[in-house]
């Protein structure tokens, strides 16, 4: 069970900086750039720390619940400011920023 749980989570983490990644590539290529500045910074920090959070988690790190906690908080943030945001790229990225909070709060919780 815990290892289903750390791999469920470990490849919610993974898909959703690979989704973030994709977004705030995709956001730097928009004709208008400004609008985006904050999906872009929030896709780059929500990458950043959704890998963290999988490598502590693979490792069964003592603070891997606490990052996970901290992953689902920015991901939420995340998901919101891409939600706001017509483009594919954005709805894709707040999809998998969604699924990636919930993993990891299932994390935390257990």
């Amino acid at each position: 069970m815990a290892h289903d749980l750390n791999a469920d989570c470990i490849a919610a983490c993974n898909a959703c900086a690979d989704a973030c990644d994709r977004c705030s590539t995709a956001c730097l290529q928009e004709a208008d750039v400004k609008p985006m500045a904050r999906c872009i910074a929030l896709d780059i920090d929500c990458a950043a720390l959704c890998r963290l959070a999988a490598a502590y988690v693979a490792r069964g790190s003592e603070f891997a619940k606490r990052l996970c906690g901290l992953c689902a908080l920015v991901c939420d943030a995340c998901a919101e400011e891409c939600a706001r945001h017509e483009h594919d790229h954005c709805q894709d990225c707040a999809v998998a920023c969604v699924t990636c909070a919930a993993a990891c709060r299932h994390m935390v919780a257990v």
